[in-house]
């Protein structure tokens, strides 16, 4: 059976549930959970998407990140998607602001936030849905925002003024 998508009003209200290939990204808005992940050092793990997919292929973005299916919350979601695309289990998130995203696609996106001190190599990457990973900076981050902004997915310059320290 196909998977069902969460599409919301305006006020993040659930109006109705779409198949992917069945989402209008020109008026539909859906839901989205997603992970900032820091750690000790204050740097921030990036995960760049696989260079195969159909939204924004090889782009970098936050650490994990998922659209909400019928019945999800955006809780069980952040949860399900950070196990399954970088194999992060028993860590116990903190609940982030909320941002809503109008371009290039229309999207309310929880945020939820974590620090921990993990090596690249202790992650387990969801093979078709990372490239790679990399704990960077904030500064180096923001530099590499300016400098080459088509690497990042189109939303990163605003997530990182909501996430600042």
């Amino acid at each position: 059976m196909a998977k069902l998508y969460q599409v919301v009003d305006g006020d993040d209200k659930i109006i109705g549930y779409k198949q992917r290939e069945d989402i209008d990204y020109a008026r539909d808005i859906y839901r989205i959970g997603a992970l900032w992940l820091t750690n000790s050092k204050g740097q921030i793990l990036i995960a760049q998407r696989k260079l195969n997919k159909d939204k924004d292929p090889g782009k970098w973005g936050p650490a994990a990140a998922g659209t909400l299916e019928k019945g999800e919350t955006y809780k069980s979601n952040i949860y399900k998607e950070a196990e399954e695309e970088i194999g992060l289990s028993g860590v116990k998130f903190k609940l982030g602001p909320k941002q809503y995203f109008h371009s290039p696609r229309a999207a309310h996106c929880q945020w939820f936030l974590a620090t921990i001190d993990k090596k690249q190599d202790e992650f387990k990457l969801q093979e078709d849905e990372v490239e790679r990973i990399d704990w960077v900076s904030r500064e180096w981050l923001e530099e590499d925002l300016i400098k080459s902004p088509d690497k990042y997915v189109p939303s990163m310059p605003d997530i990182l003024k909501l996430l600042h320290d």
